[in-house]
């Protein structure tokens, strides 16, 4: 199996500035082609501690590609480092050039002497073009060596690689990597480990776990010298999985539980509402981030106030004065309200104590009420975080529990 590094350049990545989703974009591009990613690094604009990472990782691996720094300033140095290091000289493309001035051009734009410095690109290497900015990439390979160079600005890195790079590397290639994600929720990671840990000891397909906020997921990986041969091997580990796990999985290879839940609502033709006390918008937000969404959601309430709770959800005063506003009581009356408000097939609630610290009635931060109606019945859950200094868990969690709720409805789990 080929070995790979990637670096990715940019002082601004160090000072935290940017957050990198070029590394994670890479590695799992590279492990989908059977390509081993060893190390990944970052370095500033510093063209001396740059070449130092660059010489090292080709020393230990067979492929290194680097992110950032193709840009026109004195401080865009990758290239020309690349470059000093596979000691290959640059020297101007012309093609490059007049694509850099037609950029310009088209955008009505004077453009700066500066900008020619990106149409300099290494003798006898391979050009990567940019359709979507002005800062070819491209490869040197010598010496059994792959070095490739990609802009920063993930809008311009994912096409280029996907267009240029990865068709170069499949000559690297030695087979695939298949990896599949089984998502739950209502069990803890150990709980998990414990339900799969037979399967946990395979060699491949290799099984494990990992811990996300209110969630967790299995991750079923197989590689194979063919895709359709990696995915035969995961298809009875993740078979026998689902059946172990039932309640608790909530799809496979889903992006997030709201995405599972648009699909859900769209396949049983159902309108949801959504009343929000603690997590103010939050479960709406999510879900609306769900193309299609729109057309199986139509109606959010934020009741932070006892007053909006009994004015638009119809909440009764006695509820909120003998069990208080984080209740199941109130929980089930706000779904009911706001399920008939909206005019929807089910309404959604959530009231609780996001914190810091208690409410006013002293109960704990992280005590939430969840409820779910369709008109004939209501059901609710309790949900205990245990974090009570953390606001923006115990929001995304609860609203993660809501979307859950909805979601084991429409399954006739409850």
């Amino acid at each position: 199996m080929y070995t790979c590094e990637i670096i990715s350049v940019g002082t601004e990545l160090l000072l935290g500035d940017i957050l990198n989703t070029n590394e994670q974009f890479l590695s799992k591009e590279l492990a989908s082609m059977g390509i081993a990613v060893l190390h990944r690094s970052s370095v500033g604009d510093n063209r001396e501690r740059l070449a130092e990472e660059i010489r090292l990782a080709l020393k230990r691996s067979d492929i290194v590609i680097t992110s950032g720094g193709l840009g026109p300033t004195p401080d865009d140095l990758t290239k020309e480092v690349c470059c000093e290091v596979m000691e290959c000289p640059l020297a101007e493309n012309k093609e490059q050039t007049e694509k850099i001035k037609r950029y310009f051009e088209k955008k009505g734009m004077d453009m700066p002497e500066s900008n020619l410095k990106q149409a300099l690109l290494p003798v006898g290497g391979i050009v990567f073009e940019n359709n979507n900015g002005t800062a070819p990439g491209g490869a040197i390979e010598k010496n059994g060596k792959c070095l490739i160079f990609l802009p920063g600005p993930p809008r311009e890195l994912i096409p280029m690689f996907r267009g240029c790079a990865k068709p170069l590397l499949k000559k690297y290639s030695s087979g695939t990597i298949v990896s599949h994600n089984i998502r739950t929720m209502e069990i803890g990671e150990s709980a998990l480990a414990e339900l799969a840990r037979d399967h946990m000891d395979l060699p491949n397909p290799t099984v494990a776990p990992y811990a996300k906020d209110g969630e967790a997921l299995l991750r079923v990986t197989a590689g194979a010298e063919s895709e359709e041969r990696a995915e035969e091997l995961c298809k009875p580990v993740i078979e026998d999985i689902l059946k172990r796990l039932g309640k608790y999985v909530y799809g496979v290879d889903y992006d997030s539980i709201q995405q599972r839940v648009v699909e859900l609502l769209h396949k049983h033709n159902k309108k949801l509402a959504i009343a929000e006390s603690c997590t103010a918008g939050y479960t709406a937000k999510r879900l609306t981030e769900i193309p299609g969404s729109s057309e199986v959601f139509d109606c959010g309430i934020v009741s932070y106030s006892n007053d909006i709770k009994m004015n638009l959800l119809g909440v009764s005063e006695a509820t909120l004065k003998q069990y208080g506003a984080v209740s199941s009581q109130t929980a089930c009356e706000m779904a009911e309200g706001v399920r008939r408000t909206g005019g929807a097939d089910l309404g959604i609630s959530i009231t609780g104590v996001a914190g810091p610290g208690s409410d006013s009635e002293n109960k704990p931060a992280g005590l939430v009420y969840i409820a779910i109606s369709d008109g004939k019945k209501t059901v609710w859950e309790k949900l205990e975080t245990g974090r009570e200094n953390d606001r923006e868990y115990n929001r995304y969690v609860s609203a993660s529990r809501a979307l859950n709720l909805v979601r084991k409805y429409l399954e006739k789990i409850i």
